[in-house]
């Protein structure tokens, strides 16, 4: 079973999904780049996954809300 993510963790995630770099992110958050560092390795614990790449497809399958 996946934990769930915080409401932080949900926003760096959107972020990354986004295309943004950590150091974007840190900048759009008003938080340290350590600070999404720390998020990111929370995410991909919780999530189970081992990259960018897996979090955001994970993002887009489950978390992301469609315009449609």
């Amino acid at each position: 079973m996946i934990e769930k993510l915080s409401n932080r963790e949900l926003e760096v995630l959107a972020c990354l999904a986004e295309g943004n770099r950590n150091n974007e992110i840190a900048e759009k958050l008003y938080i340290a780049i350590a600070t999404v560092e720390n998020h990111l390795k929370r995410i991909y614990r919780k999530l189970n996954v081992d990259c960018d790449r897996k979090a955001i497809a994970y993002y887009y399958k489950n978390l992301h809300k469609s315009c449609s």
